[in-house]
């Protein structure tokens, strides 16, 4: 008999973590359309930055190695 009570409580816990789980969702504050746009304008901004930063590395470092190389040749 222990096992069967074990058992139903087990689907009352299942039971009860998605009751919260539903709670949760309804509690999210959703954006507004125009906070989204701008979200995702500092976003794209700030990946072309990034970006053009990286970019300027790697050309820096390969003309720096392409010196290096040609020195020791």
């Amino acid at each position: 008999m222990a096992k069967e009570k074990k058992g139903f409580g087990l689907f009352k816990r299942v039971g009860k973590y998605f009751r919260e789980c539903f709670a949760e969702i309804k509690k999210i504050v959703w954006p507004t359309p125009k906070a989204a746009f701008k979200n995702m304008g500092v976003v794209l901004l700030s990946m072309l930055i990034i970006g053009l930063f990286v970019f300027g590395l790697d050309t820096l470092f390969g003309k720096l190695l392409g010196l290096i190389m040609d020195i020791a040749a």
